[in-house]
């Protein structure tokens, strides 16, 4: 049978497969990934509740981790439904609106996530190097215009990946072999030159994802050095201890994004059913594990969580 002439016709939707070759474990593999995500909501929604309504919560870190929560909340919530579905009930099409909306959001939650993470940084920065002026130079305002300006940089730099899906045709297969769409992903099955979109997919985490990262190992090396001008052991620790939970997250969350990115890009011989669990998992773990990991770490978290349960609300 001929292939239909790319000028002429377009596929208008696609059908999302999965994990290819683990299709009979599939109900399985939904097992844990629907007990994750249930943590992951309950876990992110109830630290949400609880720093919104605790007056002693309202300081800018715990704002910026309320961004970082909801940017967990998107990531995973615009992925992973769709996941357990096509797990439960097998290959599940989607229109090519709805894939380029879930491909929008993914990478969008994915670089709004790094964003924050850089806006903690600074965050620990200000608190560690200047600590007499943290209220005077983050205030709410300022905090506004962060957040503000995290969103924009991130519509303006994920949005072209819309445009440059849109303009492919798509003639040829139109089976995905993924749980959910993803710009390469999609754009690998156009019957069209795909150079822009490979140099735009390379370009984009060049210029936010390892520049945000450049900017946290910066603003840490500032911070060691004011650490270690501190005149006393206890001291240095203590300050130390403030800084913990972030740098347990950003562990998470770019040890996760760089290993599935680089064994995507370079491991030829990992097969291809690797690939995709590891990236069902990488939208999947941060969430997780975020909310678990600053509420252990973090001490006036952990006052207010055990305040609110044992009903002592007056004193809260």
């Amino acid at each position: 049978m001929a292939v239909p002439n790319s000028t002429t016709f377009s596929h208008l939707s696609f059908v999302l497969v999965g994990i290819p070759g683990l299709e009979p474990w599939h109900p399985w593999i939904s097992i844990p990934f629907t007990l994750m995500y249930t943590a992951a909501v309950l876990g992110n929604c109830g630290l949400l509740l609880l720093i919104a309504t605790q007056r002693r919560l309202h300081e800018p870190m715990f704002i910026f981790f309320s961004m970082l929560m909801v940017a967990d909340l998107l990531l995973s919530t615009c992925t992973v439904p769709n996941t357990l579905a096509i797990f439960w009930f097998g290959p599940k099409a989607i229109s090519f609106s709805a894939c380029l909306t879930q491909a929008f959001f993914l990478h969008f939650g994915v670089t709004v996530e790094s964003a924050v993470l850089l806006a903690m940084g600074f965050d620990r920065y200000v608190a560690v190097c200047d600590p007499l002026r943290y209220t005077i130079i983050l205030t709410n305002e300022k905090i506004r215009k962060i957040a503000t300006a995290i969103v924009l940089r991130t519509f303006c730099v994920i949005v072209p990946v819309v445009f440059l899906l849109k303009r492919l045709p798509f003639c040829a297969s139109n089976v995905i072999p993924h749980s959910y769409c993803d710009h390469i992903g999609v754009a690998r099955l156009a019957c069209a030159d795909i150079s822009l979109d490979i140099w735009y997919g390379l370009a984009v985490p060049i210029a936010t994802i390892i520049l945000d990262v450049v900017l946290i190992a910066v603003s840490y090396v500032l911070i060691l050095r004011a650490v270690f001008k501190l005149p006393t052991k206890d001291a240095r620790h203590k300050t130390l201890g403030t800084c913990g939970s972030h740098v347990c997250i950003i562990l998470l969350f770019y040890v996760s994004v760089f290993f599935t990115v680089l064994t995507h890009r370079f491991g030829y011989n990992i097969p291809k059913h690797v690939h995709i669990l590891l990236a069902d998992l990488y939208v999947l773990i941060p969430s997780v594990l975020n909310p678990i990991v600053y509420g252990m770490k973090t001490k006036q978290l952990r006052e207010q969580m055990v305040c609110v349960l044992s009903q002592k609300r007056r004193s809260c």
